[in-house]
């Protein structure tokens, strides 16, 4: 009998068992996967039967990148405006506490009428309200300086989830603000007792107490059982685990708005409160470490500002001499991540690509140098310049890193 190997035999033999597939990509070329071929056919077996959790992919894998205070978001390996809630960015000062829901509180007091302490039950029962908006730390960029880096790197400090609680204002309409207060002093529950000084007409506004996160209890890196949401400030504001609020007619001066989150600007004059972050974008494709061939390429980002909603996003393919209006993808929500596209037929020179963000204020988003000009080199928080990649011959991307001068 012939020993010829045929499709059929190969699919359905031993030998397929140990074979190493070779599967053609969406580009026409062929890839070895090194899984096996019979891999490839999944109405030949079973698979896993429906479970308590659902799961990745294992052919997905993205990852934070963690330091000793912070873990970064893959922003490069998201589809969209929502984040993962296990891959939202993490910035704490003491590590997570473990915090039993049952047992946890959060206490309104000072110039209020009738001081309060809340249990979740208790905040559970107020009408909720859920919205989608991004959080950014206020030193969300570190003067990247080398080609081999991702939009992870350079800006992975900012997520964006659905948030559910319950509206500041209608916390403190129950225990009667007096309307003299100006600020309030809210306190989380972690070893560095975080605590932030907040301008009342922020919780009148917008804030909220917020419990839930896409959907589901928020996670405890993100403060679990519940935390003080303030959508478009800088991140350090929005207090995990928040356990105090006091109302005051003054800014409390705590450590955390001393020693940090204040910003050096020219002339020696240090900047304080700057709370809102300013428009910024970042393509999240083609990055680092992308290769690409010559053709169509869809360039895509993300677009966000805590002034309002983005109004135009613009991407230059040449190095910033001309700019086009990319498609943002609906909805254009408030001070949320918005997502961006631009189609562009790349010829095969070298080129930089780069966006910037115009949000409905008018803010346009800045280049480096008129960022150094406005507010010198020292400052390390609210920095957010057009990020460039350059593109190299043979379709390598990498970061184009700007020098400071």
């Amino acid at each position: 009998m012939s020993q010829k190997m045929t499709r059929r035999r190969l699919l359905l033999g031993g030998a397929a068992t140990a074979a190493v597939a070779l599967v053609k990509s969406s580009f026409g070329k062929m890839v070895q996967t090194g899984i096996p071929e019979t891999a490839f056919d999944p109405t030949k077996q079973v698979g896993p039967l429906p479970g308590v959790l659902g799961t990745r992919s294992p052919f997905e894998h993205p990852q934070r990148k963690p330091s000793l205070t912070s873990s970064q978001t893959p922003l490069q390996d998201l589809y969209g405006m929502i984040t993962p809630s296990d891959l939202h960015f993490e910035r704490h000062h003491a590590g997570v506490p473990a915090i039993d829901p049952n047992s946890y509180e959060l206490m309104i007091h000072g110039m209020v009428d009738r001081p309060t302490v809340f249990s979740l039950a208790d905040l559970k029962r107020f009408p909720s309200v859920s919205r989608i908006c991004f959080i950014e730390c206020s030193g969300n960029f570190r003067k990247p300086d080398k080609e081999s880096i991702t939009p992870q790197d350079i800006c992975g400090l900012t997520s964006q989830s659905e948030w559910t609680g319950v509206m500041l204002s209608t916390l403190f309409r129950e225990v009667g603000v007096n309307p003299k207060a100006t600020w309030f002093l809210a306190e989380g529950s972690d070893a560095a007792v975080m605590t932030r000084s907040i301008p009342v007409s922020k919780g009148w506004e917008d804030a909220m107490i917020v419990y839930a996160q896409n959907g589901e209890a928020i996670r405890p890196q993100q403060g679990y059982p519940a935390r003080l949401l303030l959508p478009g400030w800088e991140g350090n504001t929005s207090v995990k685990w928040i356990r105090r609020i006091e109302l005051s007619d003054g800014p409390f001066m705590t450590r955390e708005e001393t020693s940090k989150y204040t910003e050096p600007v020219k002339d020696g004059k240090i900047r304080q409160f700057s709370f809102t972050m300013d428009a910024r974008s970042i393509i999240t494709y083609p990055a680092y470490p992308a290769q690409l061939e010559k053709g169509w390429v869809e360039i895509r980002g993300l677009a966000w500002s805590g002034r309002g909603k983005i109004r135009q996003v613009e991407v230059s393919t040449d190095a910033g001499k001309t700019w086009n209006a990319a498609r943002l993808q609906e909805p254009v929500l408030d001070k949320a991540h918005t997502y961006f596209r631009y189609l562009w037929q790349w010829n095969g020179d070298t080129t930089a690509i780069m966006s910037r963000a115009i949000d409905e204020t008018g803010y346009v988003q800045p280049g480096l140098q008129e960022l150094i000009a406005a507010r010198g080199i020292g400052t390390g928080y609210h920095l957010n310049p057009v990020t460039a990649w350059l593109i190299k011959r043979d379709g390598q991307v990498v970061y184009s890193p700007e020098k400071w001068k």
